[in-house]
């Protein structure tokens, strides 16, 4: 039996995360204090899916994302990739395993190699896994990416400092793509870069997506963009996910506050729309070093009743979505 059956696991499922934690000690290790980056975090990623996860700065996206690549151990928790345990794996699978699933990083400018050309920066995960037989097999290649990726050929041979920040975008997921992986993880890879030259980025991953059948991770705090490239989104609040759902619905009828309030604070688009008083949060952002019980919103919540301080709220199905609120219990 394999292991996705073992599990009983769907077929269509690419990534399954359960329950996963991850804590960084900071302030030395004697007297230190321990920040909860991701907090028993549960979810899964369709093939050939966009799952975007959302929310503001120290949330846990990103350690969340380094967690499914196994970039990082988790102290607790599952993540299967493509039916196994990435933590049970060998050395040797895990060399594997990595040929299926790499990442996108959010800044061009420090991601590159500044002492590498963009030959050299593409060939090396190729030369790495012995992909080609040869080196004139490893140039016809590089040179395919390349122009799958939106790179001019005459630029072969140049070096980062010589390109703007979306041509290095374009080098890093050239590189990215190199080995026809099944997952990306997309670190905020349009960020760092101007809003004209976001949308080529994104049109960009969006033709690699259709051509190569891949299926995307994207981590992002701007909610146009995530309403533009995602098919389901995972709102997260400090390490915990709030709610998850395909992402018109989501944003046309958020669930849980947290994601009302995220909706409510993007810039609307219409200029007239952009005088209207927008409600805000209450009080101060809790500490990962000392979160709230109950739910971890509750501070800030203007619907917080007294269970939600007591008690944690578990995420479950509602209206063909997960929401961890009392309220929508």
């Amino acid at each position: 039996m394999s292991d996705m059956a073992a599990h009983g696991t769907d077929a269509r499922r690419l990534v399954d995360a359960e329950r996963v934690v991850k804590n960084f000690r900071v302030g030395g290790m004697r007297g230190g204090h321990l920040v909860q980056a991701v907090s028993g975090v549960s979810l899964h990623i369709d093939r050939g899916e966009t799952l975007a996860v959302v929310g503001e700065s120290g949330c846990g996206k990103s350690t969340l994302g380094r967690l499914i690549l196994r970039l990082l151990e988790p102290d607790s928790g599952v993540v299967r990739f493509e039916g196994r345990d990435l933590s049970a794996l060998s050395a040797t699978e895990l060399l594997q395993a990595r040929r299926r699933m790499q990442i996108i990083f959010q800044d061009p400018y420090a991601s590159l190699n500044p002492r590498m050309s963009v030959y050299q920066i593409i060939a090396e995960p190729l030369v790495t896994h012995r992909v080609c037989k040869s080196k004139k097999e490893t140039e016809a290649r590089v040179k395919q990416l390349m122009a799958m990726a939106g790179i001019r050929p005459e630029h072969i041979n140049r070096y980062p400092h010589q390109f703007s920040g979306g041509q290095r975008q374009r080098i890093g997921i050239a590189r990215a793509i190199a080995l026809n992986p099944s997952l990306i993880v997309c670190d905020e890879p349009v960020s760092a870069l101007d809003v004209s030259i976001q949308a080529q980025i994104l049109n960009l991953l969006y033709d690699l997506q259709r051509e190569m059948g891949l299926t995307y991770l994207f981590i992002s705090h701007d909610l146009s963009v995530v309403r533009y490239v995602s098919d389901r989104v995972c709102v997260m609040f400090l390490g915990k996910v709030c709610e998850v759902g395909n992402t018109e619905e989501l944003f046309a009828n958020p669930m849980h506050p947290y994601t009302a309030f995220l909706l409510e604070a993007a810039p609307k688009p219409d200029p007239h729309l952009r005088k209207e008083k927008k409600a805000l949060l209450a009080g101060e952002m809790p500490s990962p070093v000392n979160p709230p019980d109950g739910c971890r919103f509750h501070t800030r919540c203007p619907y917080a009743m007294e269970i939600c301080a007591q008690e944690e709220p578990e995420l479950r199905p509602i209206e063909k979505r997960q929401v961890a609120c009392h309220r929508e219990g």
